[in-house]
């Protein structure tokens, strides 16, 4: 089928800290920090701080900065302190792959299918963002059985059971299409093992 499309997040940006660790309940929680430079050609900065639980509401706050340099200062100022409060960054092997997959009536990838793609793609973006849920890392169009086709989005996520929550709670929101959707989990570095945390049928099969 025609048409993978490869997103990179603007959240997997280098120059965005973000940092996990348990707290003293056993929960993840995570502190995560950029820098907005804003417009070309402009003075100072923006130092952005949000942190909280994942897979629920962060809570944010802005400094203004003089210059951007100042800003940068204050990112790694940051990344420091969070490595002495106990705060690691996780790597890849130490995630989930969860993918929203979303059934289409057939494998030629229509207009409205592009939409749902753009919004979906969108919403989960910015959900999962906000509550340190999971990073977007691609989306992308393959044939399904019998002429059928699949809308799958890419999650790259710390907690997979957090993320499938949250990508229900979202879907359900932004009324797209929450009957035709499956989610399926699998450690970052194997999706081969991907099964279904949620499907229309309750099955327990997933196939990209």
């Amino acid at each position: 089928m025609s048409s993978t499309e490869d997103f990179v997040e603007a959240a997997a940006d280098p120059n965005i800290v973000r940092l996990y660790r348990k707290d003293d309940g056993g929960a993840l929680v995570f502190r995560e920090a950029w820098v907005d430079e804003g417009a070309t050609g402009e003075d100072g900065a923006w130092f952005v701080l949000n942190h909280g639980t994942v897979g629920h509401q962060s809570a944010t706050r802005e400094s203004e900065t003089a210059t951007a340099e100042e800003a940068f200062g204050m990112l790694a100022a940051f990344k420091e302190q969070c490595l002495a409060d106990g705060y690691a960054e996780l790597g890849r092997g130490e995630q989930f792959l969860v993918v929203a997959q979303f059934a289409l009536k057939n494998d030629r990838v229509t207009d409205r299918d592009r939409y749902l793609e753009e919004k979906a793609r969108e919403a989960l973006t910015a959900h999962l963002a906000w509550r340190g849920s999971g990073i977007v890392e691609k989306t992308e169009f393959t044939a399904g059985p019998h002429g059928t086709g699949k809308l799958n989005i890419h999650i790259l996520a710390p907690d997979a059971a957090r993320a499938v929550a949250n990508i229900k709670v979202c879907i359900r929101e932004e009324k797209l299409d929450f009957t035709k959707l499956s989610i399926g989990t699998a450690p970052a570095n194997d999706p081969g093992a991907l099964k279904a945390r949620h499907s229309p049928s309750g099955g327990t099969a997933f196939t990209l």
